[in-house]
Parts: C-alpha cells; sequence; structure tokens
C-alpha cells in the first residue's frame, strides 16, 4: 500500500536512485537557504556590538569585555550543539534538521529585537549559536546529493553563499542600524522565517530512509563526534590539518580591525572597504575558481596552492610596512579560500553517506574550539608584541603565527594525501561502508 510523503519530514521527493541526477536542482535549494542564513547573521554583525555598548552605558572597557564573553559563549554553542545537529540529520533527515534551525533562528533575533536588557540579549545569543549549529547539515546534505568528484567544486559554491552572505549582509546591517539599532535584528528575524517558509515548500528531502542511520548520544556528544574523526588515520590526518586551518582563520576577525588601526592608523571606513574585499575575493574564489583550479590541478593541487597562498598572505600582513603593501596580500587570502573544499571533499570520501552529518558536526565542533582559544591567543600574542616591558616590538606576530600555522596544517595534509588517501584507502573505506 502507497503512503502520502510527510511534508514536514520528507518535502518533494528526491529519488534515491536518482538522487545525483538531481543534483543540481537540490544543490540550488540548499544554497538559497545558507545564503538566506549568512545574510540574516551578516546584517546583525555591525550592531551587536553597538548595543551592547549602549547597554554598558558607554563603557568601551566593559563593552568590549562582554563582546568577547558573547564569542567565546556563541562558539561555545557551536562546539556542543553542531554534533548534535548533525547526528539529528543523519537519523531524521537533512531537511526537518535545517527547517527547525531556519524557525528557531527566527524566533530567536525576535527575542534578540525586543531584549530589554543585556542578560536578555545574552540569552538570545546563546540561543543564536544553538540554532546555527546546523550548518554542517548544509554540507552533509551536498555530500548526500553529489558525486565523490564532484564534492570540492559543490562545496566552493556553497562557500560562496556564506561570502556573499557576509558581504551583503554586513552593509544591509550598517545601513538599517543608521536607523535604529533594534532594526537590523527585525530584519534577520524576517529573513530568517522567510527562509523557514522556502524550506517548507520548496525544499527537498537528500537522505533516503535506508541510508539513515540510528541516533545516538555517544555519537551526538561532541567527544564522541570527535571519535569519528579518530576512526581512520588518513581522516585523523585531514582534521589535524583542518583544525590548525581553523584556528589560522580566526586571525582575521580576532585581529583585523586592531591591527590596522594600530599599524596603519585605519579608519572605519577604509577597515569596512577591505573587510569587503576580502568577502568578495573569497566568494569570487568559491564560486569560480574552486571549479576551474579542480577540473584543471586536481583535489590535492588546488588544496596545495590556497594553502602556500594562505601562508604568503598572512606573511604579508604582518611584514607589510605601509598600506598598500599589506592590501596586496588581501587578494592572496582570498585565494587561500582555494584549500577548504577540496579538504572537505576528501574527508567525506572517507566515509559512508549515514555519517555523512556527524562528519560534518564534528568539523563544525573543531571550528567551535578554534573559535573559543585562538582569538584569546592571537590577542595575547599582540599584546605581548607591543608592550614595550618585553624589550621588542613586532604588530605582525600574530599573523606570522597563523602564517606558521598554515605551515603545519600543509605539511599534515601533504603527508596524509602522500599515502594515498585519494587514490585509494578513500575508496577503500567508502566502498566498506
Amino acid at each position: 500500500m502507497s503512503r502520502e510523503p510527510n511534508p514536514i519530514t520528507e518535502g518533494p521527493p528526491v529519488p534515491p536512485a536518482q538522487a545525483w541526477g538531481h543534483g543540481r536542482a537540490a544543490f540550488a535549494f540548499i544554497f538559497v537557504t545558507v545564503l538566506l542564513d549568512m545574510l540574516a547573521l551578516g546584517i546583525i554583525v555591525p550592531v551587536l556590538p553597538k548595543l551592547i555598548i549602549r547597554f554598558e552605558h558607554g563603557d568601551m572597557s566593559m563593552a568590549a569585555t562582554q563582546t568577547g564573553i558573547f564569542a567565546f559563549v556563541w562558539a561555545a554553542m557551536q562546539f556542543v550543539f553542531a554534533p548534535v545537529m548533525g547526528a539529528l540529520s543523519d537519523r531524521f533527515g537533512r531537511r526537518p534538521v535545517v527547517l527547525l534551525s531556519n524557525f528557531g533562528l527566527g524566533c530567536d533575533y525576535l527575542l534578540m529585537a525586543v531584549a530589554p536588557t543585556l542578560s536578555w540579549l545574552f540569552v538570545g545569543r546563546v540561543i543564536s549559536g544553538i540554532t546555527a549549529a546546523s550548518f554542517p547539515t548544509a554540507n552533509a546534505y551536498i555530500a548526500d546529493v553529489t558525486p565523490p568528484e564532484n564534492r570540492a567544486a559543490k562545496f566552493g559554491m556553497l562557500g560562496a553563499a556564506f561570502g556573499l552572505g557576509f558581504v551583503v549582509g554586513p552593509a544591509l546591517g550598517g545601513m538599517l542600524g543608521g536607523m535604529g539599532l533594534r532594526y537590523p535584528f527585525w530584519a534577520a528575524a524576517i529573513l530568517s522565517l522567510a527562509n523557514a517558509l522556502y524550506g517548507f515548500f520548496i525544499l527537498p528531502e537528500s537522505l533516503p530512509k535506508q541510508r539513515r542511520a540510528a541516533f545516538s548520544f555517544k555519537k551526538a556528544n561532541p567527544m564522541g563526534a570527535l571519535k569519528l574523526l579518530r576512526s581512520h588515520p588518513e581522516l585523523l590526518g585531514l582534521a589535524t590539518a583542518m583544525f590548525l586551518y581553523y584556528n589560522a582563520h580566526e586571525a582575521l576577525p580576532s585581529m583585523f580591525v586592531i591591527y590596522t588601526d594600530y599599524r596603519y592608523h585605519w579608519g572605519t571606513q577604509l577597515t569596512g572597504w577591505a573587510l569587503a574585499g576580502v568577502g568578495v575575493g573569497s566568494t569570487i574564489v568559491s564560486a569560480v575558481l574552486i571549479s576551474l583550479a579542480v577540473r584543471k590541478l586536481g583535489e590535492l593541487r588546488t588544496l596545495f596552492t590556497g594553502m602556500v597562498c594562505g601562508m604568503v598572505g598572512f606573511a604579508t600582513f604582518a611584514f607589510a610596512p605601509n598600506t598598500a603593501i599589506f592590501v596586496i596580500g588581501i587578494p592572496l587570502l582570498s585565494l587561500w579560500g582555494l584549500t577548504s573544499p577540496p579538504m572537505q571533499s576528501l574527508m567525506s570520501r572517507c566515509v559512508g553517506g549515514s555519517e555523512q552529518g556527524q562528519l560534518q558536526g564534528a568539523l563544525m565542533s573543531l571550528f567551535g574550539v578554534a573559535g573559543m582559544i585562538a582569538p584569546l591567543v592571537f590577542t595575547q600574542v599582540f599584546a605581548v608584541a607591543i608592550a614595550p616591558r618585553w624589550g621588542f616590538h613586532f604588530p605582525g606576530a600574530p599573523y606570522c603565527l597563523a602564517s606558521a600555522l598554515l605551515v603545519g596544517s600543509l605539511a599534515i595534509a601533504w603527508s596524509v594525501t602522500r599515502r594515498g588517501v585519494q587514490a585509494g584507502a578513500v575508496s577503500e573505506v567508502s566502498a566498506a561502508k
């Protein structure tokens, strides 16, 4: 007897035998979903610190401390709940997790829009960290509907959605924030709730029931999820390289503004244009260059090329004597975006279809750990490097550290792939699954 599909958990069906054939349309759905999510997140970036300053009655020192706590807690929620979201998507499918996240984010932004005190705003930020932890589900969705040889390009396109959201979102948030600090939160709520409606009517399920895995709290907690990364030597090596990559990446959001202000005396407008330039460059790399590079160079050479560009870009930031030289590092760091999609593609081949959500959740937990640790490390290195009492003055030290982290990441990735991850080990593990 035939059964009508459940519109909440399944949506428009994608037949398992034809899933890859429908991959382009399914990818378009998830691309729009991620883009709207990132627009909503990006919109509040320019105004959240200012709202905290208002709650602290203009006390900049206290506001800076509170902003750091907000960032730490958001990353901590990502660390804890990303594996849960990933495991839930492996059990119940990607679609319900994405819909729940979008609806939760919308309600959370409404809460933050009307928050009467800093404590309420803090609660909203905690909820935002939990509900935004569905991003791994989007990556798992791509692995579901894309053949292994095309995943790097698709992961790159998804990265373009992230980049575009963070280019347009802050600009829109700044414009709305000029009319009132609460307006960007209302706009973010509308975007997220509209995204939930879009997903309900349009987004198909990508994970057939026969490929789903039982939910396990042992796997869903952060430590349990990270055990998956230790299940194969190749996967562990690539995960270690990715963790160093994540830590180096934190040098941008944690240091860019304070470093350029201290060393080159940039104003707010120039800083904003420079950050927009990084976002635009990263979007172009993700949307266009990754696909071309993978076709011409292959995944491994694309990965290594991106890593070298990142190393040189951070070194340029560290030693640039003036603004003109510093700006040269921006396109180099944009080309660093060639690294992550091939790395994710290689890692996705190390696990079976029923573990893609768990894998992406584990990677997001690594990102959360880096988000908690690296900003503290980079800011303290900077403080020591410019403090007179230590007898030396080298403000570029944090970016030297970031470049060194990428040297370690490149060395590990090269060692792992040299043993044949792409050629043999990955295919054998995938076949066994």
